[in-house]
């Protein structure tokens, strides 16, 4: 990697490496903060606010009740809760009684989180009061003992408690009647007070973390990430934007899931090294409540996904220029590619560059990412971290390393890259191996390429690529072009079986309010702009795109929804 063409690219002050990585955990971080700085803010949450000292005295209670029901180190403790100080206590929690800890979407249906538990073992779960019921129809199939349920309101602050109880609980699902058998937050909190505190913290070495992955498109499977992997991607994070942001100062703004490897080992794992308070938003979907966070807590990064941003874009407050974006500082978008059209409107609004980057699951957020200060490049993901490895292979076999210009695979090395997927040893050989010395490459199933300045561009997912009477197209393409419609909102594009030319793209758009267009307006559009073979055959003008919990359209359910023929077996799509 020595000489890998990215070196001198990236911003001044941005090491090549940072090896060796300090041995710790975000545990010892936690701790650390508690002592040195008690009452520094930790977390923000809908007006109230928690200290380093209150997160760590809260998790040592939920780990000393944990250690006193019996768990054990390796034990997984799972958890179905949004952006919540519960989440928090909870993770920090499992983590000090040495238990991995395995969040789950709370949007996953009975059927998806019984796949999951099945999967992991979990015997402890901690869950939002309105899935507990979707929890309790599965139990019996899995191997859960104990069941933890908490009420958002339990960490609001006392004006916004009473309206809550009074306006909100009943009516949106939040009250309901606990199982003889179950616990509730509060009480477990109270009962661990009263227990001896863990005294053995987590080793670097030790698993921490089961994040789900591929649930969009296949049998969902869980990544296993260690305590040391989350530390080392906060650190290379650091380091890339160190000189930007100020250490306990600048306000981190998360709209994204925790749950989530963004939202996780990045977002939050970053905001722990640095002592930043963490503003946790627990529905980014309420545009109305993440507008109104901007505006309280006034963050300096602000992380979010395509389709956020669009949102943000049409938002009637933004619209008439009622919201105040200067005090960010850095803007970064991932998850999913941002069209060009959608990065220049907020650019433009924000007056500041929107840093895209790239990672996945399983990769514990080892990022390529573009310059804070240096240059982006239009459409580029950017450059590796520090201690990343990065190359285009061929799509056959994945041996050929190809060199810049050329399409093919991207894969990925580094030190906080996934151990595995849990008890899956085949799907983990399969995206793990081994070229030659050193780690395993990850590989992503991207399709990408790298210019002389090693600088990469993702094309699109390897599986999504469409092959029209035996040319290739990219779905990302068409979509950039119909994305700078006057009339369009959000677009999905994707290959579907065509009688003569094997398969033909086709389009599904929403439009923007008050705007219409035909579908074969759309068309001649895109056929002034584009070859003819990549006009799609048709365009279907639709409410909403289905989307993933991070916002990420999701192609496949649009076939699926089109009635087209159902696609021969693919790996799991990876969450970006």
């Amino acid at each position: 990697m020595d000489n890998a063409v990215w070196f001198g690219h990236s911003d001044a002050g941005v090491p090549r490496t940072l090896a060796p990585y300090p041995r710790e955990t975000l545990v010892d971080l936690v701790r650390a903060h508690a002592r040195h700085r008690p009452q520094a803010p930790a977390v923000l949450f809908k007006g109230a606010q928690f200290s380093w000292q209150a997160l760590d005295q809260l998790s040592d209670c939920f780990a000393a009740w944990l250690q006193h029901q019996g768990v054990r180190k390796g034990d997984r403790v799972a958890a179905v809760l949004p952006n919540c100080p519960q989440f928090l206590i909870a993770q920090y929690g499992a983590w000090k009684a040495g238990a991995i800890f395995a969040p789950l979407s709370p949007l996953s249906t009975s059927e998806e989180l019984r796949a999951v538990l099945e999967s992991n073992g979990a015997e402890t779960i901690v869950v939002l009061t309105p899935f507990y019921s979707r929890v309790k129809r599965i139990q019996p199939e899995t191997a859960l003992r104990r069941v933890v349920a908490t009420n958002i309101k339990e960490y609001l602050p006392p004006v916004l408690r009473l309206l809550f109880t009074i306006l909100k609980e009943q009516r949106e699902g939040h009250r309901v009647r606990l199982h003889p058998e179950d616990y509730t937050l509060p009480a477990v909190l109270a009962a661990g007070a009263a227990l001896p505190p863990p005294t053995t913290p987590p080793d670097p070495d030790d698993p921490a973390v089961l994040l789900c992955t591929g649930g969009t498109t296949g049998v969902p499977k869980s990544a296993l990430g260690l305590h040391r992997a989350l530390c080392i991607s906060a650190r290379q994070l650091k380091a890339w934007f160190g000189e930007v942001l100020e250490d306990w100062k600048d306000v981190f703004l998360l709209p994204l899931p925790l749950f989530h490897v963004y939202g996780m080992a990045g977002v939050q794992s970053a905001a722990v090294v640095g002592g930043h308070p963490l503003a946790l938003v627990p529905n980014p979907r309420d545009l109305d409540d993440l507008v109104a966070t901007i505006a309280r807590v006034r963050p300096a990064l602000f992380s979010g996904v395509p389709t956020l941003y669009i949102a943000l874009l049409n938002h009637p407050r933004v619209v008439r220029g009622a919201v105040d974006f200067r005090q960010i500082k850095v803007c970064i978008c991932g998850a999913a590619p941002l069209l060009a059209e959608t990065q220049r409107a907020f650019e433009r609004l924000a007056g500041k560059p929107i840093v895209e980057g790239y990672s996945l699951t399983e990769a514990m957020m080892a990022c390529l990412i573009n310059p804070v200060r240096g240059r982006c490049k239009a459409g580029s993901i950017g450059l590796p971290l520090p201690d990343v490895e990065a190359r285009i292979v061929d799509l056959d076999q994945g041996e050929q390393i190809l060199p810049p210009g050329k399409v093919g695979e991207l894969i990925l090395r580094a030190p906080q890259v996934m151990v595995g997927y849990w008890n899956n040893p085949a799907e983990t050989a399969a995206v793990l191996r081994s070229h030659g010395e050193g780690d395993p490459w990850l590989h992503t199933g991207d399709l990408a390429t790298m210019d002389d300045e090693g600088y990469f561009f993702i094309l699109d997912r390897k599986k999504d690529l469409i092959k029209v009477s035996g040319n290739q197209v990219w779905p990302r393409e068409i979509e950039e072009v119909i994305a700078t419609h006057p009339a369009i909102l959000e677009v999905g594009v994707k290959g579907i079986p065509h009688p003569q030319k094997g398969e033909a793209p086709k389009a599904w758009v929403v439009l923007r309010a008050g705007v219409t267009a035909t579908p074969d307006e759309i068309r001649d559009y895109v056929r002034a702009r584009l070859a003819p073979y990549k006009v799609p055959v048709e365009v279907e003008i639709r409410r909403e795109l289905p989307k993933s919990l991070i916002g990420k359209v999701l192609r496949r359910e649009l076939v699926a929804e089109a009635g087209a023929p159902a696609e021969a077996p693919q790996p799991a799509e990876t969450p970006r």
